[in-house]
């Protein structure tokens, strides 16, 4: 029986159960539990570990500062099924985030409310990643259910944190809560049924500009820190388009910005009728796969001194330029990986075309493995276009797709004589 007829239905109930529970940052718990209780029932063994915060510290990707890392009461939960001699083969990691970014404004229904117009299922999560999460867990149960000849284990894990940098999964990473070691990992992110073997990493950055006030009828004995500001955006703007020609990379040549830098939030001034004295920006900078945070944190820094050298109120009032809450290295994976190899093969069966590896301009949780030694293909159902969007939706075909390639993928993996 092919997997959309055996489990369409559950999976749909199940999927739907997720995406009602309201699980952005700290309020993943509820969910988890449930979500442990099906592994159990489903005949899983089951682990649980939370993140401890100084262990997370120091690590490069997270704040310094153990106190402002939140991970106490966010467990993380993973289900496992041996096949055979589980000790004679190796063990392949489902891997999905259980967290979701905020609903925020211009939903047309509740948001943790799943609706559905025809196959298409609207909620929070829906594509990143509560339909993926739930493809691995009856890819594995499929597994379970139809293949033979197999040793090694398959893990499910569904972990907290992934939009505050994988909180859950690089917990796993440099503290194992399993007594056996990893040798794969599939990262479920939506990734329209494409094998992604490089993600971007990014640089998150605050800057800080001071200026003099002064009263907006008299606005010439003030110093704004606008045109300030400007410069300095110009000037990263530039070097992002000199980035853009400078660094290349074969799966990156589709994107017609391939390391971003986007300004994402401006707060400038104290009240409209006063000259603005005082400016924060934050600022997400793209890596390029191959480079690292710190060699293009002093490009930008090395561009910044530059502008501020140039004008005369900022080298005599130095603006600041410095990290600020989580930075995402990149992540590459070789294209002939044996578990990238399995994914594109059980697309191949299942007659989905595009199986060439591609790269995406976002970060996942695949690097936590691919640093920790275990290789990662990011590969899902869904577009990362329709997440952390109002209306946020998902094609179940598309899911009832993954499901069959990611249960085909795991069982050539696993395979006797794979």
């Amino acid at each position: 029986m092919d997997f959309a007829t055996r489990w369409d239905d559950e999976l749909r109930s199940v999927v739907e159960r997720l995406c009602r529970f309201e699980t952005v940052a700290g309020a993943e718990a509820d969910a988890q539990r449930w979500l442990r209780e099906r592994l159990g029932e489903y005949g899983f063994e089951t682990y649980e570990w939370e993140a401890d915060p100084a262990t997370l510290a120091a690590h490069p990707s997270f704040p310094d500062d153990p106190d402002a890392i939140d991970a106490e009461g966010r467990p993380s939960v993973a289900g496992v099924r041996e096949f055979g001699d589980p000790d004679a083969g190796p063990t392949l990691v489902l891997n999905g985030h259980v967290d979701v970014v905020p609903a925020g404004s211009g939903w047309e229904g509740d948001p943790f409310e799943p609706r559905w117009d025809g196959d298409r299922l609207t909620a929070r999560g829906a594509a990143d990643m509560k339909a993926s999460l739930g493809a691995c867990l009856f890819a594995a149960r499929h597994v379970a259910e139809t293949a033979t000849d197999l040793d090694g284990r398959l893990v499910v894990e569904s972990v907290v944190g992934e939009e505050e940098g994988g909180v859950g999964t690089a917990a796993a990473t440099l503290e194992s809560p399993y007594p056996f070691e990893r040798d794969a990992a599939i990262v479920a992110e939506p990734t329209e049924l494409r094998p992604v073997t490089a993600t971007e990493g990014s640089l998150m950055a605050r800057l800080r500009l001071d200026g003099r006030s002064a009263h907006a009828a008299s606005r010439w004995r003030g110093e704004s820190v606008l045109p300030h500001f400007e410069r300095i955006r110009r000037a990263f703007a530039d070097l992002e388009r000199e980035r853009g020609e400078r660094v290349t990379h074969p799966l990156y040549e589709e994107y017609p910005v391939p390391w971003p830098v986007c300004v994402g939030r401006v707060e400038a001034g104290r009240w409209a009728s006063s000259v603005a004295d005082e400016l924060v920006a934050e600022v997400r900078i793209g890596v390029a796969p191959g480079e690292t945070v710190a060699e293009v944190e002093r490009e930008f820094e090395a561009r910044f001194a530059e502008v501020v050298a140039d004008d005369p109120w900022l080298e005599a009032h130095p603006p600041t330029f410095e990290r600020f809450s989580i930075q995402f290295e990149p992540a590459e994976v070789d294209p002939d990986e044996t578990v990238v190899r399995a994914v594109r093969s059980g697309m191949e069966a299942v007659g989905l075309d595009g199986t060439a590896p591609r790269g995406a301009t976002y970060g996942a949780d695949n690097r936590h493995f691919v640093e920790a030694g275990v290789p990662a293909v990011v590969f899902g159902p869904g577009s990362v276009d329709r997440a952390h969007f109002p209306e946020e939706s998902v094609d179940w075909e598309e899911v009832l797709l993954a499901g069959e390639v990611l249960s085909r993928a795991a069982t050539t993996f696993l395979e006797r004589d794979g």
